[in-house]
């Protein structure tokens, strides 16, 4: 919005031309609920506000205008660039551009409509009395208190009350030369007494025709001397004064009452901004309390202090709530990658008809030793001496664990059975040990890459899990080998059995950046088949996957034991489910692998 612009002279216009000033300028008026908020130009001339399409328009006439004699200006309550300008039914909703301009242009409307009535407090300071004081004869002017309009300025107000001020002294001064006057003439009617005049003076007393009279001892009135004897000589009228000072006390009793009204109105307003800005900074220390807690909850500090060790500063509580919040936000990103694509596998591997004559015997070894000791171990009931604790049964799942530490360092084994329908031993086995698959159900691999072929059926993997911080980042190297091991019971069924064991190779060493975990991990699966119908075909219904699963994994440095096991507990079940569901939707639809 632009400033006020006026027709009239500089800053020294006579005072008495002023409301004869046209003052202009743009805001924003609503017009309707198609068009809403349009620029219009609004001139104040007087005690009118009338708008123009545009200040170029204005030779075509005004669009609208509204009087202000009895208008009510009332600024938003909560927009702090409007105004709206009511009289009777009709209202102007008008915008300024800016809280300051919306606040020059109420006052200059203000003063227009105080301008308006009669006696204002401007036209007490351009004429420097509240009345035309005049004798009786020439008729007398008054004001009273109800003619004065209400000012929303305190200091419009104070201005006022120093007109006042100024009116009531030469009042005053004026009354008083009255009174001592009339003390002279008491004075001389004394020292007329003491000479022996006959005639007893009483107190004059006034005739309608402004004479003032004397009692004698007779009761018989005579004229003494007439109020033109006073005037002649102060040129006072008492009647006229005495009337102008009630009109004066009643304004100075008026103003001070708007006076005590404003200041009223100015505590509630403070009063209501206090409770504002109490509430604002309630709500500021209770977000500051709610956002402390918050970060002690779930810490996001930096630097080596607050990383994995025992002389971490974080507490338990404060490193399983990280570690498992990173591990929910992993599991959000895998199931919309998942979702969105299939993922590509990053391994690099040898062609399979060459294998590498490096150690490859050593190797081979180790896998017939732990392929054997699974078989004998593995497969064992979980009842007896073993110490196995049931932690988690989910339908045909049950998930077992020891707890086992070794210097500090937890060890816990984990063992799980399982039972997974239309899916054969051969098959579930065969998406866990193929690299291939490997990417499309594992979530926690960030890379992975074969780093020598054993045979057909064994590999060297150097795996990269993905971090969770606050826990440091982990990498194994293991060897991992698929076995088919056949009953020696016809009534049996065979066994299909994938076994992943930690080794130490020379190409790849431990890093620096990253913890080198020992895991013993094995997948041992058998077929039961349930028997058709007649002479049907065996399908997938009459198929059921029985599944054990071992696990043991050496983290390779500290954890919270609590945390450690808070999360195996969390996780293992969740991984089981997540792969027999990959495996039961990978092999449905084809040729059955037995």
């Amino acid at each position: 919005m632009s400033d006020f612009s006026s027709s009239g002279s500089d800053e020294d216009l006579d005072p008495e031309l002023e409301l004869h000033d046209e003052l202009g300028g743009t805001l924003s008026k609503w017009t309707n609920y198609i068009h809403g908020w349009q620029d219009r130009w609004i001139v104040l001339k007087g005690n009118t506000l009338s708008y123009y399409r545009s200040a170029d328009e204005k030779e075509y006439g005004c669009r609208g205008s509204i009087c202000l004699s009895k208008a009510v200006i009332t600024p938003h309550e909560f927009d702090e660039c409007r105004f709206d300008i009511s009289v009777n039914d009709s209202i102007w909703y008008l915008r300024a551009e800016h809280p300051l301009l919306r606040q020059q242009w109420i006052d200059t409307v203000e003063l227009h409509k105080a301008e308006s009535g009669y006696g204002s407090e401007s036209s007490l300071r351009r004429h420097g009395s509240l009345l035309s004081l005049t004798s009786a004869a020439s008729g007398l002017s008054t004001t009273s208190a109800s003619s004065f309009k209400k000012g929303y300025s305190l200091q419009e107000k104070l201005a006022e009350m120093e007109t006042f001020r100024d009116i009531l002294c030469r009042q005053v001064d004026t009354l008083q030369k009255y009174f001592d006057n009339c003390a002279d003439i008491d004075s001389k009617d004394e020292l007329h007494r003491d000479k022996g005049e006959e005639i007893e003076f009483n107190f004059p007393t006034s005739r309608p025709d402004g004479d003032y009279l004397l009692n004698n001892n007779n009761s018989s009135k005579e004229k003494l001397f007439s109020v033109d004897s006073l005037k002649g000589s102060l040129g006072i009228d008492f009647k006229g004064e005495a009337i102008t000072f009630k009109a004066t006390t009643a304004g100075i009793l008026s103003t001070l009452s708007h006076c005590i009204d404003i200041l009223v109105k100015r505590e509630e307003s403070w009063q209501r901004r206090l409770d504002k800005e109490i509430e604002r900074r309630r709500r500021a220390e209770d977000a500051y309390k709610a956002a402390l807690t918050e970060l002690k909850k779930k810490p996001h500090y930096g630097g080596p202090d607050y990383e994995e060790g025992p002389n971490s500063l974080i507490n338990e509580e404060e490193f399983f709530d990280a570690v498992e919040a990173a591990l929910d936000k992993h599991d959000q990103i895998e199931e919309q990658s998942q979702a969105e694509r299939s993922r590509a596998s990053r391994q690099i591997s040898l062609p399979p008809d060459t294998y590498s004559s490096i150690s490859t015997q050593k190797y081979l070894t180790k896998v017939e030793e732990m392929v054997q000791s699974h078989m004998t171990y593995s497969l064992q009931d979980v009842g007896g001496d073993a110490n196995w604790e049931l932690v988690v049964e989910e339908g045909d799942m049950k998930v077992y664990r020891r707890e086992v530490e070794e210097n500090g360092i937890v060890l816990d084994p984990l063992k799980a059975t399982h039972a997974v329908k239309g899916v054969t031993g051969h098959e579930v086995c065969h998406y866990f040990w193929d690299t291939a698959f490997r990417n499309d159900w594992e979530t926690t691999v960030e890379s992975f890459q074969v780093v020598e072929t054993l045979s057909d059926k064994a590999v060297i993997i150097h795996q990269t899990h993905k971090r969770v911080w606050p826990a440091s980042q982990r990498d194994v190297l293991y060897v991992s080998v698929i076995r088919k091991i056949l009953s020696t019971n016809e009534n049996d069924p065979d066994t299909w059995l994938v076994c992943n064991f930690s080794v130490d190779h020379d190409s790849y060493p431990p890093s620096a950046r990253c913890i080198r975990a020992n895991i013993n991990v094995a997948m041992i699966c058998q077929t039961l088949i349930s028997p058709p119908e007649g002479d049907k075909e065996i399908t997938r219904d009459n198929i059921l996957c029985k599944i054990t699963y071992v696990a043991n994994v050496n983290p390779g440095g500290w954890a919270p034991a609590s945390v450690l096991r808070a999360i195996a507990k969390r996780e293992y079940p969740k991984f089981l489910k997540r792969f027999t569901s990959y495996a039961q939707e990978k092999s449905s639809g084809e040729a059955i692998l037995f």
